[in-house]
């Protein structure tokens, strides 16, 4: 084999720590932000808040330039001479994401707790000990409680057999618990907030509320039947037989099955559903006079500046590890705010390129939402589509109609009648209000539905108006038949 010297000219492309930075700042949410910019803040003395309750040494007591020292503005070293104006964070380095989505200081689980993070209410589990360690009991009794709720799913059901839960308990007890002592556990559980939980069926479910009801509740006793019994005749909408069963007449039904559906089926979704988590809007969009316009939300936008008292003591030339450490921090905190900077007006010319397209939608509501995809918000910014996508991701925005994460406004189309094109958002809502509308005893098959938007234009299947029924959580139309 014969060695060879050869030389090569090519091209790579080279990701610096500080496009790094501006890359992952731009994909980060408001309440990540804010943990990111407390840790800038706490790691680099360069640093400092400009709110006007916080008195840095930008404004006072700085030391004046001499001639061994710089302005700030007017320092310039190999490393950070040639800072741009704009961050070129328009990159298509999707595998680089990949590895930096799982760094510290993003906003992750384990992040330190700052007031700004997202609020997580209790559990269901929580909320039932917490109402546990208010009885009085044996240990055994309370070591059965906690095993039974342990068991409990988030809707409120006990998803193991009692059997298996006492025989579990076996090995850890001198003793071994009989069934009579967990079923009488189990009732006290029930007897807990919310009404319902702890119930091993929907029939038991609704029959613990229906216990907790005035004995002169009208039709009581017929509605315990039913929910003991008869549950499947009422999924089945077999209303005849349900009658005979329940030995009433027509005219009876609809207050019994009217107090059926007072109660709760899933009592444990009550807690659940409780759990804060606060959306913050990044950006603001409202009419002004005859025109819309878009702004950031002024409380999110970091109120950075570089400590002027401390920059003033970098020195030309001066190679000691104090001055390095300054300089070096020095740079690092002008790229943060040029990172943020560059965030901020990213997030502006996306909000309006959206608002520029969908201005429809601002004017006359969801149904006149236009189909709309990453690429033509791209062109429009002269963007890449992979930016477009980690902007609008985990971004939100105020609008007079409410609060909308920025890839809501993104939806593919289905061609109407006349050729032209609709978006899936569109005829989401379009169903939305046909369902809303129907008459309950009459309500209209995903086939109705698929005819009736084909009268307005839009060309759709019964198949497609299916999907979309069942994206947005409507059953279908045997199952929306009500009596009442």
């Amino acid at each position: 084999m014969k060695q060879s010297l050869q030389l090569n000219l090519s091209q790579h492309l080279a990701m610096t720590p500080q496009l790094q930075q501006a890359i992952r700042l731009l994909q980060l949410s408001t309440l990540e932000l804010q943990v990111e910019v407390q840790e800038a803040l706490e790691a680099n003395p360069l640093l400092e808040r400009t709110e006007d309750d916080v008195s840095g040494n930008a404004d006072v007591d700085a030391p004046a330039p001499t001639d061994n020292t710089a302005e700030p503005d007017a320092i310039s070293t190999s490393s950070e001479a040639d800072i741009p104006d704009e961050l070129a964070i328009d990159t298509t380095w999707d595998e680089v994401y990949d590895n930096l989505a799982a760094q510290p200081g993003m906003g992750t689980p384990d992040t330190a707790e700052f007031e700004t993070q997202r609020s997580a209410a209790e559990s269901l589990s929580d909320h039932l000990i917490s109402q546990l360690n208010f009885i009085e009991m044996t240990p055994r009794d309370h070591t059965i409680a906690l095993a039974i709720i342990d068991s409990i799913n988030p809707d409120g059901y006990v998803t193991a057999p009692l059997s298996d839960i006492y025989e579990g308990l076996f090995s850890a007890e001198v003793e071994p618990v009989e069934m009579d002592e967990a079923e009488a556990v189990l009732h006290l559980i029930q007897n807990f907030d919310p009404l319902g939980v702890g119930a091993r069926d929907p029939g038991e479910c609704l029959n613990i509320q229906l216990h907790q009801l005035s004995p002169n509740t009208e039709w009581l006793a017929e509605a315990q039947l039913l929910a003991s019994e008869h549950l499947d005749l009422l999924a089945s909408q077999d209303l005849v037989q349900l009658r005979r069963k329940l030995k009433v007449t027509m005219d009876d039904l609809p207050g019994i099955i009217a107090l059926i559906r007072s109660l709760h089926p899933r009592p444990g979704s009550l807690i659940e559903q409780s759990q804060s988590q606060y959306i913050i809007p990044d950006v603001f969009i409202r009419k002004d006079g005859d025109k819309w316009v878009v702004t950031l939300n002024a409380e999110t936008v970091p109120k950075l500046r570089i400590n002027a008292g401390y920059a003033g003591m970098v020195r030309r030339g001066d190679g000691s590890e104090a001055n390095t450490f300054l300089k070096n921090h020095l740079q690092e905190a002008r790229w943060f705010l040029k990172s943020i900077q560059s965030r901020n007006e990213t997030l502006i010319k996306v909000a309006n390129s959206i608002l520029e397209h969908q201005i429809n939608f601002f004017e006359l509501g969801e149904e006149a939402m236009k189909p709309l995809v990453l690429r033509d918000v791209a062109l429009s910014v002269d963007m890449h589509e992979s930016t477009i996508s980690r902007v609008t991701t985990n971004k939100y925005m105020h609008t007079p109609a409410g609060i909308f994460e920025f890839k809501y406004f993104f939806s593919s189309h289905v061609t109407t009648n006349a050729g032209g094109e609709c978006s899936s958002t569109a005829i989401r809502a379009f169903i939305r209000k046909l369902v809303g509308a129907e008459l309950p005893k009459k309500p209209l098959s995903d086939n109705k539905i698929a005819i009736i938007l084909s009268e307005q234009g839009i060309k759709v299947a019964r198949r497609t108006v299916a999907k979309y029924r069942e994206a947005m959580s409507i059953p279908s139309s045997s199952e929306r038949k009500r009596l009442l």
